[in-house]
């Protein structure tokens, strides 16, 4: 990025992902502006009111968000306008094999042509302004605001958690446990007790199932090994002195203890 504005394609309406969007450009530009502009959507603030997801990261990094007013269309014509000159001067003749390519492609753009040209209202292209605008914005919060997408469970058998309608595998040695899937726009991280048990790149498909090729060995050798207890234990039980463990029947603790479950009903 380095200059002007960057742009970022976001294949979710889901605020923890929006927010992770912005966050990954505040970072690349090192700095934050003042204000926040957001339209109405729904995840930040369609009712008019921030989220407690956007109240929470503008909270975070000191600045205000200020949302479009209701029927406002000059107001919404400023993001339009944006939208518009990027369908006409970016996407025509572009193939794109994926949401990273289309950011990886979008990118370059702006930093060669678009960022470039001189805006009339501004009487400078973004890159002449990028300096001075910079500077104005305020430092960067020392940590970090909580962005993407949250998931805590217990790892089931399969060894797989379910993330915004994927499946991604985990370190079979956690089954059992409680793991935690962080998802961000390009990864999905699964930490269990901090130590990282997964790592997927993300897919933006549904009903996909992700699998660690590490994970399917590991879960082999421990099937292996478990079936290698099994066959192996013995059937009866002995003291240290290696005499048989007598094992009695349950109706003998009945007879002990005076126990009937087997109590005849008399003729009325």
């Amino acid at each position: 990025m380095g200059t002007g504005s960057p742009a970022l394609m976001i294949c979710s309406r889901k605020a923890g992902d929006i927010l992770a969007g912005m966050w990954h450009i505040l970072t690349q530009w090192g700095r934050v502006p003042r204000t926040l502009v957001w339209d109405r959507e729904a995840a930040i603030g369609g009712t008019g009111k921030p989220s407690a997801e956007a109240a929470a990261f503008t909270g975070t990094l000191g600045v205000r968000l200020h949302l479009a007013p209701p029927r406002d269309p000059e107001f919404k014509g400023l993001v339009e306008r944006r939208n518009g000159y990027l369908e006409t001067s970016f996407l025509p003749g572009r193939v794109f094999t994926s949401p990273a390519d289309f950011n990886t492609q979008v990118t370059d753009w702006l930093a060669t042509h678009a960022n470039q040209r001189r805006i009339r209202a501004l009487g400078a292209s973004p890159t002449e302004r990028w300096t001075t605008d910079r500077a104005a914005m305020l430092d960067l919060p020392p940590l970090p605001p909580v962005v993407g997408l949250h998931h805590r469970v217990r790892l089931a058998r399969d060894y797989y958690i379910r993330v915004d309608g994927n499946d991604y595998s985990a370190d079979p040695r956690a089954i059992g446990r409680f793991v935690t899937a962080t998802t961000t726009g390009d990864q999905v991280r699964i930490l269990c007790d901090d130590a990282l048990v997964g790592l997927h790149t993300r897919c933006w498909a549904t009903g996909q199932t992700i699998t660690d090729p590490a994970h399917q060995r590991i879960a082999h050798d421990l099937r292996h090994a478990y079936n290698q207890r099994a066959r192996h234990t013995p059937t009866t039980r002995a003291h240290d002195d290696g005499h048989v463990v007598a094992i009695r029947a349950l109706p003998d603790y009945d007879a002990l203890f005076g126990v009937d479950f087997h109590t005849h009903q008399g003729a009325s």
